[in-house]
């Protein structure tokens, strides 16, 4: 029996491994020889993520829960790699399957190598190319002790050439956050705050800001949100909005008639206001993938993006993180020039069956 233990940290990462699983219990009940652990280092708390959850997502709560949240960087790794360590000794594995690029990425890469344990990234490659951002320092560090590689662009099998990893470990396989958005999109689901601002299809805005440079700097913060209300015309913007945002909002006083601070919502309601909204303006990675592949114009508030293929091929435009920047996208967008972008080669659904083709075949 090939036995793979599956590592997730936060809710993203488990809309990327949702499909993985899908596609190891299809492989079984074909006879083969494999199966899987799934360990939740606990790294990110979410009152989101309750049973429902993970029903929405048709997979099984995790076998194993770390309950690492919490801590500086250096300690939330060291509690992660202290507990999985014990988790791995007492579950051994053939393979360790890490996605992204969260702490938990990178923490048990590293258990999981000093256990001679091989590992796989999936979405290996991918480069910022900011040493500033967190992820961007577990990425360099994953892929350097990583075994092989599930790739989502030729951009990142290139970046791994460049940096030594020889051909036949890379597998060019897809993206398997767009295997959960395909599969999960006729099960959107319409959030109350739909009739609540009577909001309709191509009339509003979504935002979400999350990343340090946007939220903590409370001037930039201020000067990013006056610029968005000035430039969107009498359209609603509708902002679900993390509680430390939150906070920082209320005490700028920031707030306008049309700027709607909600809580998050799930998975399920944030993409039904997405795929209908005239457009999304964001600073997180993984919401311009699935506004591309759903063809809606999405404005990034970052200096750099690991994901250039939602730029040159996708509705993406990385816009950066001078305020002052945002008009003439803006402008753009409501004269109804922003591209309409085109497919992005295997996010097609099916990334997580070639993931598991490349394991019962290659490793």
């Amino acid at each position: 029996m090939y036995k793979i233990t599956i590592i997730a940290g936060a809710r993203p990462n488990f809309m990327k491994i949702a499909p993985i699983i899908h596609a190891i219990q299809k492989s079984k009940k074909e006879g083969v020889s494999i199966d899987y652990r799934l360990v939740h280092t606990g790294q990110h708390y979410d009152k989101n993520m309750s049973g429902s959850f993970f029903e929405q997502l048709e997979i099984p709560e995790p076998h194993m829960n770390l309950e690492c949240s919490g801590g500086t960087q250096a300690e939330q790794t060291a509690n992660i790699m202290i507990n999985f360590e014990k988790e791995l000794m007492a579950n051994p594995a053939d393979l360790v399957l890490v996605v992204g690029d969260v702490t938990s990425t990178m923490a048990c890469a590293l258990v999981a190598q000093k256990l001679h344990t091989k590992v796989a990234h999936v979405e290996g490659g991918i480069r910022s190319d900011d040493w500033s951002m967190p992820e961007e320092i577990n990425r360099l560090v994953t892929d350097s002790i990583t075994n092989y590689f599930f790739t989502t662009s030729e951009t990142a099998n290139n970046n791994l050439k460049k940096s030594g990893v020889s051909e036949d470990k890379i597998f060019f396989v897809g993206n398997t956050m767009i295997d959960t958005l395909l599969k999960q999109r006729p099960n959107f689901k319409q959030p109350q705050v739909w009739n609540d601002l009577k909001l309709s299809e191509g009339n509003y805005i979504v935002m979400t800001l999350h990343r340090p440079a946007n939220v903590d700097e409370e001037s930039q913060l201020k000067d990013m949100i006056d610029e968005i209300i000035t430039h969107t015309e009498d359209l609603p913007l509708v902002f679900p909005v993390h509680p430390r945002t939150a906070k920082i909002l209320e005490r700028l006083k920031i707030s306008h008639p049309r700027l709607h601070t909600i809580e998050p919502l799930s998975y399920l309601e944030f993409n039904y206001l997405v795929e209908r909204a005239k457009a999304v303006i964001t600073d997180s990675g993984g919401i311009t993938e699935e506004a591309s592949v759903m063809r809606v114009p999405c404005l990034t508030l970052r200096d750099n993006t690991e994901r250039p293929e939602t730029i040159t091929l996708g509705t993406n435009e990385l816009v950066g993180t001078n305020p002052k920047y945002l008009k003439p996208y803006l402008e753009r967008l409501f004269a109804g020039n922003w591209k309409q972008g085109q497919d992005i080669p295997l996010w097609d659904g099916n990334t997580a069956t070639r993931i598991i083709k490349s394991i019962n075949t290659s490793l």
